[in-house]
This record gives structure tokens, sequence and C-alpha cells, in this order.
């Protein structure tokens, strides 16, 4: 797995308990997550959100903490991409969340699936 961008964890990113949101974070994993795919698609074609496997949090992250998300291709469907994220603490290394899987597919202006023309061999190098 590699990882790629990186966030500060801000004041007004924090819940109750002085932790990163649960609910921020998966916005930025979907985010960041979402970019990593439609790269490696090799075009910015409408992509959406299909599914996210369980979501296991294993760590937390505080204010002030730097982490990175760390990404790769799991699967390659006809009009689908299977991404699999883990993110840490960039210093430490202690891992936050891991997802196993996060499908993206590509769809028309009507919302229906439509062909994205990858394999697994032919995925574009964007990130690498």
């Amino acid at each position: 797995m590699r990882f790629f961008s990186r966030r500060v964890v801000k004041p007004g990113d924090l819940n109750s308990a002085d932790r990163l949101f649960g609910g921020c974070l998966l916005a930025w994993i979907d985010e960041e997550t979402a970019i990593y795919a439609a790269c490696k698609m090799g075009f910015s074609s409408q992509l959406v959100t299909k599914f996210m496997s369980e979501i296991n949090f294993v760590g937390a992250a505080f204010k002030g903490d730097i982490i990175e998300f760390g990404m790769e291709v799991a699967n390659v469907g006809t009009s689908s991409l299977t991404v699999r994220c883990e993110v840490r603490n960039k210093i430490t290394k202690q891992v936050i969340i891991k997802i196993d899987k996060i499908v993206f597919v590509a769809i028309n202006d009507e919302g229906q699936p439509i062909p994205h023309g990858q394999t697994r061999d032919n995925l574009t190098e964007e990130f690498d």
C-alpha cells in the first residue's frame, strides 16, 4: 500500500472526546479514494461511491496530528473499481482506520453504470 495525501487534524475536526470525529474522517476517505479511483481509471468521468465494507477504527487521532491516506486497487470490474484504504498517523505510523473495500462506479448523466475501459493490467500509473 502506498500513502499519498495528508491532512492535519484541526480543532473543528474533533468530537466531544477531543478525538478526530469519525464522520469527518469518513468524508475525507470518501473524497481521497474517489480522486484516487478517478486517476487510476484515467479519466474524470462521474464516479459515485457504491459500497463501503466494514469500517474498523483501530486507533485515534488528536488535534495537531498529521494523518496520511494509503490506498491500493483491490479489484477492477467493468464499470467499477474497488479500493482498499488505510489511514495512519504520519509520525508514529499507528493505524487509525482500515477499510478493505470501497467500490466506485463510473456513471453516465442518467446515473447508469458505464464501462470505464480499464483492466488491472492497464490501470493508469498516475499516482505510482
